[in-house]
């Protein structure tokens, strides 16, 4: 069974700062498990969970942008990851959603989204899309989003799960996620959802003017940094945001001779 191990120093961090509110959470092995009794079960329990997730770890993280957290109080983050890890789907940790593949943790999820600063009329391109989370909350915020994933049996479980959750504006699509999606170029705002060495040129080239990227690059020590990257007048420009942590998306290795 899919596990996320966590130290006995980060499991008392989590209790202390509350964030398993719902959970009783105790160190077997290294291993934090979801609570498996008392009153509150079922529905009730997910939906506490999803609103301390909201309160415990994105607001308190400098999202203001109601639409983000509103989204976030709604969908069912539970839904959009690998069965087996489901009882961890609130956690502050990057969870896994297929072999291979993880969700970025809530909260730098939230702040680099917000980064983002998309408009209600945007069209926007998710790099990475997994099934489809962070698509689903941006599709609360602008116009259209097109989810690109390289791996087809993801890519195939997007567009049923967000019909059932009622949002019909994202548009899946299969590919490499390197080249991004030229046919619907160019884009108003473009995430990349998992970490990165670098961010290909080929991205940029799909920005429109004034459009904004933001990703996770992930340096050769392995630190991570938000950044974004806008375009005016078919030139681009690079900003650090704040440090971040996020799951390796693949396809994305730095080209030789590459200077950071």
């Amino acid at each position: 069974m899919l596990a996320v191990k966590a130290s006995r120093r980060a499991t008392a961090n989590l209790v202390a700062r509350g964030q398993f509110l719902g959970y009783s959470v105790a160190d077997y092995g290294g291993l934090v498990r979801p609570y498996e009794g008392g009153a509150e079960t079922g529905m009730a329990t997910i939906e506490l969970q999803r609103k301390n997730m909201v309160e415990s770890q994105v607001r308190p993280s400098d999202v203001t942008d109601r639409r983000i957290t509103n989204a976030m109080s709604s969908l069912p983050r539970e839904k959009f990851v690998a069965a087996d890890a489901a009882d961890l789907a609130y956690m502050d940790e990057a969870v896994p959603t297929s072999p291979g593949r993880a969700m970025m943790a809530p909260r730098d999820l939230a702040r680099l989204i917000q980064l983002a600063d998309v408009e209600a009329d945007d069209k926007i391109l998710v790099v990475g899309a997994g099934r489809g989370y962070a698509a689903a909350i941006l599709a609360r915020l602008g116009r259209t989003v097109t989810a690109l994933e390289c791996d087809a049996g993801a890519a195939g479980d997007i567009k049923p799960l967000l019909e059932n959750l009622g949002i019909s504006n994202v548009f899946p699509v299969t590919g490499a996620l390197s080249g991004g999606w030229s046919p619907g170029a160019p884009y108003d705002a473009i995430l990349i959802d998992g970490a990165v060495e670098a961010v290909p040129e080929t991205l940029t080239q799909q920005l429109a003017g004034g459009g904004r990227l933001v990703a996770i690059e992930r340096d050769r020590g392995g630190i991570g940094r938000a950044v974004v990257i806008t375009k005016s007048g078919g030139v681009a420009a690079r900003r650090v945001a704040f440090e971040a942590s996020a799951p390796q998306l693949p396809g994305f290795a730095r080209p030789a001779g590459f200077v950071f």
